[in-house]
C-alpha cells in the first residue's frame, strides 16, 4: 500500500510546496519590482503632474525628449563621460587591491578592512569629507599638492576638475568589487602557478595567460554592476555640486530626479527612467555578448566544431 502511494506521489509531481516556499519572494517581486516598473511604463506615456488631470500623450513624452530636449543629450553626455573614466579605473584599480591582497603579507586583515570600509560609509557622509578634502582653501588635497610645489585647482568650482572630481570620490567605494575579485584569485588553483614557475614563465605571463582568464566571470561581474552602477549615478553629484559648475555635473540620474521632484512632470521622468534602463540593457547585453571571446568557465570544453561542449 505505502508503495502505491510512493508511486502516486511521484507521478503527480511536488504539489504545492515548492510554491509556498517561494511565494514570499514571488510576492516581493510582484508588489515592489514587476509592479512599479510596469506602473512607471504606464506613467511615461502620460502628461502625469503630482496634482492635477493626467493626460494620456502617446509616446510624446519620448519624441520630446530626444528631438526637443538639449538637457536630455549634454546630461547623457556628461554621464557617459562619467561612465568612461569611472568603470575602467575601478575594475583595474580593484584588481589592483585585490592582487595585492592575495600576496598573504603581513597585516593583510588590516589592509583588507580599511580598503573595504569606505564601501559601507553612507553617501552623506562620504560627500561630507570629500567636500573637506576638495576644498580649494582648506582642502588636504591642494595641501599635499602644495608641499610639491603644484598649484591644485578648484576642484568642485572648474567645470574642466568636477567631473574628475566626483569620479576619485566614487572610486573611495571600490571594496565591494575588490573582494569579489579577491575571492575569484583566491579560488583559482595553486598548482597552475607552480606548473608556470617551474616550466619558467615570468610573472607578467602567470597573471596574462592564468589569472586574467581564470577570474573572467568575476571580472564579467564587476564590469556590468560597475556600468550599472555608474548610469545611476546621482548622490555624489547632487550633495557635493548640485549639478554645477555651469551645469558640468548635471547627470543623466540627476535629470531624472529633477523632473520627477523638482518640475513634478512625472511622465517625462518615468519616460527618461525607461531610456536609461534601455541604454543599460542594451550596454549589459554588449557585454555579456563579447564575454564569449573572453570569459571561460570550469569545465567549459570546446568541441570540434566550435560549439561549447
Amino acid at each position: 500500500m505505502a508503495d502505491v502511494r510512493s508511486s502516486r506521489r511521484r507521478r503527480s509531481g511536488p504539489g504545492l510546496a515548492p510554491w509556498l516556499f517561494i511565494s514570499p519572494w514571488i510576492f516581493g517581486f510582484v508588489v515592489f519590482t514587476a509592479g512599479p516598473l510596469a506602473f512607471s511604463l504606464y506613467m511615461s506615456f502620460f502628461d502625469w503632474p503630482i496634482v492635477g488631470e493626467r493626460e494620456f500623450v502617446g509616446i510624446d513624452n519620448y519624441l520630446t525628449m530626444v528631438m526637443e530636449d538639449p538637457q536630455f543629450w549634454e546630461s547623457l553626455w556628461i554621464t557617459t563621460k562619467f561612465a568612461l573614466l569611472f568603470v575602467p579605473f575601478n575594475i583595474v584599480l580593484s584588481f589592483l587591491m585585490a592582487m595585492l591582497l592575495n600576496l598573504g603579507l603581513k597585516g593583510t586583515g588590516v589592509f583588507r578592512t580599511a580598503f573595504y570600509l569606505p564601501s559601507v560609509i553612507s553617501g552623506v557622509a562620504l560627500v561630507t569629507i570629500w567636500s573637506w578634502i576638495y576644498s580649494s582653501r582648506y582642502g588636504l588635497l591642494n595641501y599635499l599638492l602644495g608641499l610639491t610645489g603644484i598649484e591644485g585647482p578648484n576642484w568642485l568650482g572648474d567645470p574642466s576638475f568636477a567631473v574628475v572630481a566626483i569620479v576619485i570620490a566614487s572610486l573611495w567605494g571600490l571594496g565591494g568589487t575588490m573582494l569579489i575579485l579577491l575571492s575569484g584569485l583566491q579560488a583559482i588553483p595553486k598548482e597552475l602557478y607552480e606548473a608556470a614557475r617551474i616550466s619558467g614563465v615570468p610573472g607578467w605571463a602567470q597573471t596574462l595567460f592564468i589569472t586574467l582568464p581564470m577570474l573572467g566571470p568575476m571580472l564579467l561581474f564587476a564590469i556590468i554592476t560597475s556600468i550599472i552602477s555608474a548610469f545611476q549615478q546621482l548622490t555624489i553629484a547632487l550633495l557635493l555640486t548640485k549639478g554645477g559648475p555651469l551645469g558640468s555635473t548635471y547627470f543623466f540620474a540627476m535629470y531624472i530626479y529633477d523632473n520627477a521632484f523638482k518640475y513634478f512632470d512625472m511622465g517625462y521622468a518615468a519616460a527618461m527612467s525607461w531610456i536609461m534602463f534601455a541604454l543599460v540593457l542594451a550596454m549589459s547585453l554588449l557585454v555579456l555578448k563579447s564575454s564569449a571571446a573572453w570569459v571561460h568557465y570550469e569545465g567549459e570544453v570546446k568541441g570540434k566544431d566550435g560549439a561549447n561542449g
